[in-house]
């Protein structure tokens, strides 16, 4: 199989990556004893590593079974749980620079789709979500997160995550006229906003709808990203609607959708496609696992982490959008994989 040579930006990054990456690595090795000794379990590879590809990955699921940090217990600021349905959730253990570090490249990446202005944001989730400020959920770090591009917080469900439509009305009385921003789960926007909201009429047409998590439900419903998006359009007139790839094990390492519908690659982000049975890398349009590279976690071993997800990687610095790097899409949860999503156990 032959893999066509990377274009000069993307060939440029690579090589940053390489270098800071094998760092990485030896850092965690020297701090993690559960991750020095799964990474040890693999195959031996040249050292320093000579691609990307070779860069030691574990998988995601062990973030579930073992405690993964590169940090002593008191440094430890705050702890981002993942969801799923087995019981079992991933903790990460973040200490504050960690945590910071995520939120300026989640700031950086929205920021060049949302502009440099901070909006009003209709937020389509409960603010019981925040409650525990040293223990987030998914969706509460998301929450949070997205909060940075808020001049003004208004949470479209109650505690009991009923619609309020009354504050709803109000927030769309002040701000409705001019460009807002509507987050949430996939699936918290279209049970609540979409499905549960059927019988009030709102005017979004102003509005930009940034989601991401939950499409195994949204697919289980025969909902595709087609129809999330043809449905939001013609009930509410929302014209630009954008899914993020994310997880928890990476928080702040998102992969946003453009104009186009493509995932992309930023510059605090990598992702390379796996042969689901000798693990080798893939080319362009060939469907593999993903695998997903982030610079960002110091604080734990999550800087290379096979996840249980399909993809195919589209290109490389030529989407039809402009922007540069990878970019990608999703296609699936690998075969018998267990069902996960920052939505599903809402």
């Amino acid at each position: 199989m032959q893999i066509r040579p990377i274009p000069g930006r993307s060939k440029k990054k690579n090589a940053l990556y390489l270098t800071y990456m094998t760092w990485l690595t030896a850092f965690h090795q020297n701090r993690c004893q559960p991750y020095r000794r799964a990474t040890t379990l693999l195959p031996k590879k040249p050292t320093p590593a000579e691609t990307l590809s070779a860069i030691p990955m574990i998988p995601i699921r062990m973030f579930k079974s073992l405690p993964l940090k590169s940090i002593d217990d008191e440094k430890i600021f705050k702890t981002v749980v993942s969801s799923g349905t087995s019981g079992q959730v991933s903790q990460i253990y973040l200490d504050e620079t960690n945590a910071r570090n995520q939120q300026l490249a989640l700031y950086a990446i929205v920021g060049d789709l949302l502009g440099p202005n901070r909006l009003p944001m209709l937020i389509i989730d409960t603010p019981a979500i925040l409650s525990n400020r040293d223990r987030f959920t998914a969706r509460g770090a998301a929450v949070l997160g997205f909060s940075i591009f808020a001049k003004k917080k208004c949470f479209a469900l109650t505690e009991s995550l009923q619609m309020n439509t009354d504050a709803i009305q109000t927030f769309l009385c002040h701000y409705g006229q001019e460009p807002f921003l509507i987050f949430g789960f996939t699936f918290m926007i279209w049970q609540y906003l979409y499905k549960a909201a059927s019988h009030v009429s709102f005017d979004l047409s102003n509005a930009v709808v940034v989601h991401g998590g939950g499409w195994k439900k949204m697919q289980d419903l025969a909902v595709s990203p087609q129809v999330f998006k043809e449905s939001l359009r013609s009930r509410y007139g929302i014209e630009r609607v954008h899914n993020y790839y994310g997880m928890a094990e990476q928080t702040g390492s998102i992969y946003v959708e453009c104009s186009h519908g493509h995932l992309h690659a930023s510059n605090f982000s990598d992702v390379i496609m796996r042969d689901p049975v000798d693990f080798s890398p893939l080319p362009v349009e060939k469907q593999g696992i993903i695998q997903v590279l982030s610079p960002l976690a110091t604080a734990y071993p999550g800087h290379s982490i096979l996840t249980e997800d399909m993809g195919t990687l589209l290109g490389y610095d030529d989407c039809p959008c402009g922007r540069k790097g990878k970019y990608f899409s999703v296609d699936g949860r690998i075969p018998s994989a267990e069902i996960r999503g920052c939505s599903d156990a809402h």
